[in-house]
Order: structure tokens, then sequence, then C-alpha cells
């Protein structure tokens, strides 16, 4: 019998850093980039809202990758897209410090693990976590499974500033939980160009052709990074935050029901690519207020991925824990939560261009217009800089926007592996 509890929530983060420490951390950011596209296009073949960190997701696969062995290991490491063990760990120590040192930007990211009482970790993998991963260690009482579930809850709690509550269920945690490894990341950032307040006003945002919701409309006039793609047949719009590393990627459909044929046409897309093609020109703005939580259960997605063995009495995690029991992971959950509003937000999306008598009195037939007022997809992304030059991207957060409700500017974001 295979003993299971494993729990962890990741993001990240990527700046400025050289050498070897470039080059490890540039391998791990493109591993994070091939999944991204990997699992947004499984999760986006269910209906309504989608939002999730991918980041978070491979930063918790990449930490159990430390201690597994056999086919477990490759299949960590081929579908995560990851080079050896300890260049995995040397490139997230990089991309981890830099998280927590970002300027302008309130970013924070925290891994635990809690292990068992009576037990204890691997030398090896206890080294790794904490100097890598730069995760604290605790002891827990998983019998005792209130308590426990409680105090897993509010350490995720304290570090999402009390956004992202109840990861963890008591029914989660038993006597054969033996690890459960925890991240958290909190980030809000505000806009580079903020949205006038009073020019915010209740409008239609489309969920087909036929219907609509009411919701809080912004709007602003300002220099933004611009594309149209015939490909897509779409727009795309990046707007930056006060810490021009980190932005959002609006992709919005030229059509009030070509959300699910632009998916498609992303499938086959490096979305770290879809911005290289931007100009800098003045755009007129309109975009919705909202507030969007997801709870997503990953073990049916990351066994599509071909990450099944982990969950499988086959698994092989040798390198957890002290002791030759047999581990595997039982649960992989992700919470997520963001907010956007006309100060700033956490992750974003584009929809659709409408009509210009909507943007009142201020329209320029030479402004193209960006009215995202149906579905549309959205990307958090950070740019890493070398000497001035860009070295990759990174996708911290990433959605499919299909309803809208009012909101404010803020994201956090959790992820549960149990094993």
């Amino acid at each position: 019998m295979k003993i299971s509890c494993f729990l962890l929530v990741v993001s990240f983060f990527v700046c400025t850093m050289a050498g070897n420490d470039l080059l490890t951390a540039t391998e791990v950011s493109n591993g994070n980039t091939k999944f991204t596209s990997n699992l947004y296009q499984i999760l986006a073949k269910e209906p309504g809202n989608v939002f999730f960190s991918p980041i978070s997701a491979h930063a918790v696969l990449s930490m159990i990758y430390q201690g597994a062995s056999g086919a477990t290991a490759e299949a960590l490491r081929k579908n995560l897209y990851l080079p050896e063990v300890k260049a995995t760990a040397t490139g997230y120590k990089n991309i981890m410090t830099e998280l927590n040192s970002v300027e302008n930007v309130t970013l924070h990211i925290a891994n635990k693990v809690y292990i068992a009482n009576k037990y204890q970790l691997n030398d090896n993998f206890k080294l790794t976590a904490t100097k890598d991963y730069l995760a604290e260690a605790q002891p827990l009482d998983f019998k005792q499974s209130v308590v426990a579930a409680k105090e897993i809850n509010t350490w995720v709690e304290n570090k999402t500033n009390n956004k992202i509550k109840d990861l963890i269920q008591p029914d989660d945690l038993d006597e054969l939980t033996r690890l459960v490894l925890v991240n958290a990341i909190y980030f809000k950032g505000n806009w580079l160009h903020q949205f006038p307040v009073e020019h915010t006003r209740k409008e239609k945002f489309y969920l087909n052709d036929k219907d609509s919701v009411l919701c809080d409309m912004m709007h602003l006039t300002d220099h933004f990074e611009y594309a149209e793609d015939t490909e897509l047949d779409a727009k795309i719009l990046r707007m930056r935050y006060t810490n021009k590393d980190v932005s959002m990627v609006i992709v919005l459909p030229n059509s009030k029901t070509g959300i699910f044929a632009l998916e498609q046409k992303l499938a086959n897309k490096d979305l770290t690519t879809l911005t290289s093609q931007l100009v800098s020109r003045e755009v007129i703005v309109s975009l919705p207020k909202f507030k969007i939580e997801t709870t997503i259960d990953l073990k049916d997605s990351l066994e599509k991925l071909g990450m099944g063995v982990i969950f499988s009495d086959a698994a092989e995690f040798p390198n957890l824990i002290k002791g030759d029991e047999p581990l595997k992971v039982s649960k992989a959950i992700q919470k997520a939560f963001i907010e956007v509003n006309e100060q700033g937000a956490e992750a974003a999306a584009a929809t659709v261009l409408e009509i210009v008598d909507r943007i009142s009195g201020s329209e320029d037939p030479e402004f193209p217009i960006f009215f995202v007022n149906r579905p549309f997809v959205i990307a958090i992304e950070t740019t890493s800089t070398h000497h001035n030059k860009t070295i990759h991207k990174e996708t911290l957060f990433i959605g499919r926007i299909q309803k809208v409700e009012a909101a404010h500017a803020k994201h956090q974001h959790v992820e549960l592996f149990k094993f």
C-alpha cells in the first residue's frame, strides 16, 4: 500500500541574474513556458472562467522531483521540461530569490514543508528544500486532522493577505499522511497608467451573441503596447505595472463568440512570444473590473500530461523522508484569486473591440479601440533581463475570463499537493 500526502503552492518571477545562475534559471523558465501551454489547453476544455498559476504547479512538482527516482523522476523531468535535479534546484533558488526582491510591486512567495510527527525528512531533500526552495520545515500531527488543517490554512492565509482560505480540509489528512508541501504567493501591483475612477460606469459584458451581464467598465486613453494579429483574429494589449518588468497581457478575440477558436489557435503559439509584435501607441482602452476565485483539482490534468505515475502505487519517492515507506501523491489542488480595478491588478485577459460611441467624447479614428466587453484571455508575465537585454519571459498567471463581476486589485495563489 502506498502512503500519500503532499501539499504545495508556488508562483514565480524572474529578474536579472548572471553566469551559470542565469543559464539554470532560463532552463527552468523555458520548461515552465512549455508546461504552461500544455496545462492551459487541458484546463480550458472546461466551461466558465479558468484562472491558475502555472509556475505554482511547476515549482511544486519540481520540488517533489528532487525526491523522486526511476520512472517517476523521468515522468516529472520530461513533462515539466526540466534539466537534471541539481540544475533544477539551482534554477528555482535564483528565481525565488529574485521573486522576493522585486521592487515597486508587492510580491511574496514562500514554501513550507510539514512532516508527520516521529518522521524526518531525508537529509539531502531537507537541504534542497530549505536552501534552494527557501522552504521552512515543521513537524505536525496529521492524525489530529482538524488542528493540522487549521495550522496549514492559517499559514496560507497569512502568506496571501487572507485571500486564500480553506486550502486543505481535515478529511484530506489522516494517519497515513506523511508530508504536506505548501507554497503560497501574494502579488499586488499598481498600473503604470491608472484608470480614472470617475470614468468607470456600468456597461454590458457579453457572454455570447445574445446574453450579457452588467459590469463596472473602466476607461482610459494612453500609450500602451498594442498589436492586431490576423492569424489569431484578435487584438493584443500589454499593460505594465509600476515595475515595468511585470505586465498584464490581454488577448481579445474580434468576435463575441471567438474565445474558443482563439484558444485553439493559441495551442500552437508560444505565449511568451505573442508580445514580440507589440508597438507602443495611443490606445483607447475599456477594461472591466472583476474578481475571480478558482479551485482546481489538478490530478486529472496532470495524469493527462503524462505524470499519472506520481498518483499510482508505482510511484517512486525514496528520497523525501527517512525510512523505506512507499509514498505517492494523493492530492494536487490549486486555489487562485485575482482582483482587477482602476489602480492595478495581478492577472489579465483580452477581449474584443466594440463600438466607438461608447467611449465618451474622446473618439479619434486614428486611435485603436480595445474594448474588453466579452470573453478574453489574460496572462501576467515577468521579463528577465541581463545587461539590459531580455533573456526570457515567465508566465505567473494565466486564464480565460468568460464572466466578470465587479472587483478591486490584488492577486493570490495557492496550490496543494498531498502524499
